[in-house]
């Protein structure tokens, strides 16, 4: 059993409102108890899409994510690498580079962090993004002495309702967190302020389909309500 109130998380969110997607209810679990949140989204920028308006700016989103800070008074945040030349790129950029931003190149870098549990998007997504964030996070977190660099005893990969379209093996959900009703509302209240990236059910990003994935999830840990992980460490 993990003690939520003595955790500081990092969440790494290849863009905003992957974050909230795949945690969004252990984010508020760990904040209500008292432990500790930070969020380094890796890039933001313009993008065209399928909503009403057609697309979404850079400068849109940040003011989005200003909004989700305070929604659930996140300890720390940070953009890495905004801007089109690195939103949906980040796989044409040297992998090192987004490993060496995660393992000590950013002001919420693991080194600068120190935290006890990692959360990384699932690898087998098919977002170019995701993919290479999933990357380059293993690397950054390889097993190494602790005298040599911070160890968080705690990494998991979050998912999303679409991580199984990508034509891979989906990693196994090994590790079950279960989240009260309360958390879930703050999950979709929170991704509600990502207004450029919400959508109407049958979406992915619908509340209907969150809310059943959570369902789903929590019958199979004996929960009302859960979210799934793919756990690579757990350090008693």
């Amino acid at each position: 059993m993990i003690n939520w109130a003595k955790q500081r998380l990092l969440v790494v969110a290849p863009h905003p409102d992957d974050e909230l997607l795949g945690c969004g209810g252990l984010i508020n679990l760990v904040k209500r108890s008292g432990g500790q949140v930070f969020v380094l989204f890796v890039t933001v920028g313009d993008t065209r899409d399928y909503s009403q308006a057609g697309h979404s700016t850079g400068s849109e989103r940040e003011r989005e994510i200003a909004d989700v800070v305070k929604h659930f008074d996140l300890d720390g945040h940070h953009v890495a690498l905004p801007g089109s030349d690195y939103h949906l790129r980040l796989d044409h950029l040297p992998r090192q580079r987004l490993i060496d931003l995660l393992e000590r190149d950013s002001p919420l870098s693991i080194s600068e962090v120190r935290p006890s549990v990692v959360l990384l998007p699932e690898i087998s997504s098919y977002n170019q993004d995701h993919k290479a964030v999933a990357h380059a996070g293993i690397t950054a977190l390889r097993p190494g002495p602790r005298s040599d660099r911070h160890q968080p005893s705690v990494v998991l990969m979050y998912e999303e309702v679409a991580d199984g379209w990508s034509g891979e093996s989906i990693s196994p959900r090994n590790f079950h967190v279960g989240i009260e009703q309360a958390d879930m509302d703050q999950k979709i209240e929170g991704l509600r302020l990502y207004t450029s990236q919400w959508r109407s059910h049958p979406h992915t990003r619908s509340e209907e389909a969150l809310r059943a994935l959570a369902a789903v999830r929590g019958v199979q840990c004996g929960h009302e309500l859960a979210e799934a992980f793919n756990c690579l460490r757990f350090t008693a």
